[in-house]
């Protein structure tokens, strides 16, 4: 059924993220309550099929993207009915493929460093995991943004993120990063804790590290209006990194990305003018899509795994 406020779109194209990983295993079940059985998937690319009796800002043929709400998602699929407000047009450089892999690495990049981190021109941010999908986008908004870039990954990641603007590489097989860099602006944690308490000491009094990987805070649990309880939980389990970070005169965030259709429309114009560039590791058959969430969970793709739908 379509509410009158959503369009109808015919997937194309969907990209895996951990995040359908964390859910299926119930890694955040703290945060997202779904209830299973449930059709997974955060990205889409597709065409207008059907428009709600309240919708306008699209019409039948065109071509959209979109990483839509929370509890609203299920792109893996071959129709799925999205808020108008999630959606975006599709950049029309990219093939389908190309953008059902982008919207909700890019909007976590955005949301990371423009909104969260409000990256400036002559800064320096430490971007963890370079190669993955939210790095290889993350490393290229930043360099944009005017920032020094470092980053980790295997050697082989090297050239490739080198093409897309990071200058300082560090390999996590044999170097520590801790005694390599110093003095930064802003980190991008996507790692485990251990790796986010070595942060800590990288980074400037005032400046920021922002985790995208937990653990989550009490604002998170305000934002999302959840109960009394689960601010309290949410405040124990953040609290000895909180705690370091004060210490240190950090600011330490936990970003949880929301869905955003005006934000996708800013990173449209960025791939567009070439700013931005897809990287792909492996596209699937709607058929292999178990196939392919087993393979995104080796944690050895460099660039985003997508399933063909259509």
């Amino acid at each position: 059924s379509l509410g009158e406020d959503e369009v109808l779109v015919e997937i194309h194209a969907a990209g895996l993220n951990q995040l359908d990983s964390k859910i299926k295993s119930g890694a955040f079940k703290l945060i997202l309550s779904y209830k299973l059985p449930l059709i997974l998937g955060h990205d889409l690319a597709g065409v207008v099929v059907k428009v709600g009796s309240q919708a306008s800002r699209f019409k039948v043929g065109d071509e959209v993207y979109a990483r839509p709400a929370d509890y609203h998602i299920g792109t893996f699929a071959e129709y799925l009915a999205v808020n108008e407000k999630d959606l975006a047009r599709k950049p029309k450089k990219l093939t389908m493929d190309e953008a059902g892999s982008l919207p909700l690495v890019a909007l976590t990049a955005w949301q990371a460093l423009v909104e969260f981190g409000k990256l400036k021109q002559g800064q320096k941010v430490f971007i963890q995991a370079g190669s993955g999908g939210v790095g290889i986008i993350a490393i290229q908004l930043a360099k944009y943004l005017g920032a020094t870039v470092a980053t980790t990954a295997g050697a082989g990641s090297f050239e490739l993120l080198k093409q897309l603007g990071a200058d300082i590489l560090i390999d996590y097989k044999t170097q520590d990063f801790e005694s390599v860099l110093k003095d930064y602006d802003l980190v991008i944690n996507s790692q485990d804790t251990r790796t986010l308490e070595k942060s800590l000491n990288i980074v400037k009094a005032g400046g920021k590290v922002i985790s995208i990987s937990g653990p989550p805070t009490p604002e998170l649990a305000k934002s999302i209006d959840s109960s009394r309880i689960m601010r309290f939980v949410l405040s124990l389990i953040s609290f000895g990194i909180r705690r370091k970070a004060k210490k240190r005169g950090i600011d330490y965030e936990f970003l949880f990305m929301r869905a955003s259709g005006r934000q996708l429309e800013e990173i449209t114009k960025l791939v567009e003018s070439g700013v931005i560039k897809t990287v792909l590791d492996r596209v699937f058959t709607f058929e292999q899509t178990n196939e392919a969430l087993a393979y995104l969970e080796k944690g050895r793709a460099k660039g985003k795994v997508v399933v063909n739908i259509k």
